[in-house]
């Protein structure tokens, strides 16, 4: 037989945590389409193992803030917002604050 398989309902806390996941990710990635260059440090170039990780940070916040649970327990942990959101953070201060 087929069964039906239903969405467990999500807490207000839980959609919220979405959603903060989604817009602190959406302006980071905008940056680095449209101007990377905004990323540039003081010296001009780009420090890519930071950028790399920015990344890694904008991934985990889509991620999560669509509603995509990964299975596996890497994935998992490491797309959570106990991850994405300081390397987003990290990536807000190379933009705002260099």
């Amino acid at each position: 037989m087929t069964e039906a398989v239903a969405t467990p309902k999500k807490s207000t806390i839980h959609t919220i945590v979405m959603i903060v996941s989604f817009l602190l990710a959406l302006p980071l990635a905008g940056i680095l389409l449209v101007n990377p260059a905004l990323m540039l440090d003081s010296n001009g170039h780009y420090n890519h193992s930071v950028l790399m990780l920015v990344m890694i940070g904008i991934s985990g916040g889509f991620i999560y803030g669509v509603g995509f649970v990964p299975k596996f327990w890497l994935w998992k942990w490491l797309f959570s917002p106990f991850i994405a959101w300081p390397l987003m953070l990290i990536g807000y201060y190379l933009w705002l604050c260099i």
